[in-house]
């Protein structure tokens, strides 16, 4: 494949496709961490191509412990993607964020303890990379814009609680949680934001507000009929959100964490295997 895609979209629960893309294919990639969740769909809108994958596989059959979340950034970066747009069904921690309402996140907290957090797990090649601000601000800005642009009501900023799920909180965690002062819960943002990072991506959040968590005691717990009900109700506004956000990134400049790895790898550069610096080339090779 010879076309570079420069904007990537992972749709999470309820939303398995982007209406609106023209010229559309559909492709398998293969990475050295195993399959993606799904087909990549390629399709242009606004004049951009785009790549489209659902996180948990059309017909939502991947549970958020069981993504294959390496493989799935590995693709969009073997397709050139600079600027990633993660759509997330989260719950809510506070009481002025209801329902229904969206939010930009602009920090993650890790609560995750199944799952592979790095690209770089082997010996013989140690890589630190800086992930104080997961969350690039300039695409979060282009997300709150093009969310407040279809009309919903959306809160920039906020701290992401990520668990490991799949299972809901306990109403013990669900308070704890609230007096940390966290904003939304979810289950995906990580480890994507920090293999984002690693693969020199900007990568910002459309977080879906599906329920208020299990703290809020005037209202019923939460289930998966409610999140899906809730989550189905917004995803028009949701995906022209991000259609919006693809028109906003016509003509963007590199994005700033292309060279999030030029500093990060510790390990002497004579010293690397030959075997990791062939599997490693797409995110390390030009900084060998």
């Amino acid at each position: 494949m010879t076309e570079t895609i420069r904007i990537g979209v992972i749709g999470g629960s309820g939303v398995y496709d982007l209406p609106g893309l023209t010229d559309v294919e559909e492709i398998n990639i293969q990475t050295p961490f195993g399959a993606p969740s799904d087909k990549y769909i390629l399709g242009t809108v606004h004049g951009e191509r785009v790549a489209f994958l659902a996180r948990h596989g059309r017909g939502h059959l991947i549970n958020p412990t069981k993504v294959n979340y390496r493989a799935n950034i590995w693709g969009f970066k073997s397709l050139g993607v600079e600027y990633l747009i993660s759509m997330n069904a989260c719950g809510s921690l506070k009481e002025e964020i209801e329902p229904g309402h969206i939010v930009i996140p602009d920090q993650l907290f890790d609560r995750t303890r199944q799952r592979a957090t790095s690209f770089f797990d082997e010996p013989g090649l140690v890589v630190h990379a800086s992930v104080a601000d997961p969350i690039c601000p300039n695409l979060a800005d282009i997300l709150y814009r093009a969310v407040a642009a279809t009309g919903k009501t959306v809160h920039k900023g906020g701290d992401f609680v990520i668990i490991e799920g799949p299972r809901f909180s306990t109403k013990s965690e669900s308070r704890v949680f609230r007096q940390l002062g966290f904003s939304v819960i979810g289950m995906t943002a990580i480890p994507e934001a920090f293999l984002a990072r690693e693969a020199g991506m900007s990568y910002a959040i459309i977080a879906h507000v599906t329920d208020y968590d299990v703290w809020h005691e005037s209202l019923e717990p939460v289930t998966v009929e409610m999140v899906i009900k809730t989550l189905l109700d917004n995803a028009a506004a949701a995906q022209q959100a991000t259609l919006n956000a693809i028109e906003m990134l016509k003509g963007a400049p590199p994005t700033p964490w292309g060279d999030a790895l030029k500093d990060a790898i510790i390990t002497n550069r004579s010293k690397i295997p030959q075997e990791l610096k062939g599997k490693y080339q797409l995110l390390i090779g030009k900084y060998l």
